[in-house]
């Protein structure tokens, strides 16, 4: 029953290696839409943002806007930890949830933890395995522009506001270098597979 973390930058191709690994039996559980979760209208986590960022960070149907509060923190240190305050204790504890409930459905399950900030928030937790997708950041800069439309400008900026490359292959157990073809992330991220149920 391994519980793995798996990061990476982004446009890392982390999605990638989570969407095969889910393809070849893996219980994926997505951090990003767990911050979602927690911050549903009329929820504790969005009462708690709109108190401490003010209400215009909420839309008309009381949904969070999350241009306008990602406009408020990106480059405020202080401001972007007072947010972390907020979501990543009901984060966490969904999470643990979520992984109790994959392992209670089936103990010998390979549950994998797709998370971006896991150098940020969650690298002293207990995982078994630390996964990282790495690509080099011009790799990276130039899919964001490609593949999603961002200028070069805010591309590199996007990934300048993230921890560095270096930081993330620091608490690495697995590297999947994803700079390559699809193919050949395919390729490692089954060999990974082989790994983890040969000893699962």
């Amino acid at each position: 029953m391994p519980l793995i973390a798996l990061t990476g930058g982004i446009a890392s191709g982390k999605s990638t290696i989570a969407r095969r690994l889910a393809e070849l039996g893996a219980v994926i559980v997505d951090a990003d839409q767990i911050v979602r979760d927690v911050q549903g209208p009329g929820s504790p986590v969005l009462d708690a943002i709109a108190d401490a960022f003010g209400a215009q960070m909420l839309l008309e149907d009381g949904a969070l806007d999350r241009a306008a509060l990602g406009t408020r923190v990106f480059g405020d240190d202080a401001a972007l930890k007072q947010l972390n305050g907020i979501v990543h204790p009901a984060v966490r504890a969904e999470s643990a949830r979520q992984f109790a409930a994959a392992f209670a459905a089936d103990p010998n399950a390979v549950v994998v933890y797709d998370v971006p900030l896991l150098v940020e928030a969650r690298a002293d937790d207990p995982w078994d395995l630390i996964v990282v997708a790495d690509a080099p950041a011009e790799v990276r800069q130039q899919r964001l522009v490609e593949l999603r439309g961002m200028d070069a400008e805010a591309a590199r900026a996007r990934i300048a506001s993230q921890v560095s490359d270096a930081a993330r292959r620091e608490i690495a157990d697995v590297v999947i270098d994803t700079a390559g073809t699809l193919d050949a992330t395919v390729a490692q991220t089954d060999a990974l597979w082989r790994t983890l149920t040969a000893t699962a």
